[in-house]
């Protein structure tokens, strides 16, 4: 597996596969937008596609947010998932505070990484979901 903290020679066509079990997911092109606007990114590569993604919008100084970690149904329980969560956090090792929002089932993954519960708000525009 390969992993790159850039979007060179990356295509749209080569990020199909993700979203799975969103009601609206985002077009490729808008997959490829996310990508290309977040302030991190990590993505895991085969020889011909992403086949897992990070990302972390940042303010550079005191602040990042991780939104998105994704691996293809197909490669899930390989290690990817783990690789690029480490990658990230290397990548904001000089900030502050990293927070990501995730579903209860969720809590055990990213408490071996360090991170701890915490409470959160969130409003949702799911008519807004594909990015359109």
């Amino acid at each position: 597996m390969k992993y790159s903290h850039t979007l060179d020679g990356i295509t749209a066509e080569m990020l199909s596969g993700f979203f799975v079990g969103w009601p609206n997911p985002p077009s490729l092109e808008t997959h490829l937008k996310l990508l290309q606007n977040s302030s991190h990114i990590v993505l895991a590569m085969d020889d011909v596609k992403v086949v897992g993604f990070i990302t972390a919008i940042s303010d550079g100084v005191l602040s990042a947010y991780i939104p998105f970690l994704e691996v293809l149904p197909e490669y899930q329980s390989k290690g990817i998932g783990n690789e690029l969560v480490n990658k990230m956090l290397e990548q904001l090792r000089g900030i502050y505070m990293i927070d990501l929002c995730c579903d209860d089932n969720l809590v055990p993954y990213y408490e071996k990484f360090g991170m701890f519960k915490s409470n959160g708000m969130l409003f949702r525009n799911y008519d807004r979901q594909s990015g359109m």
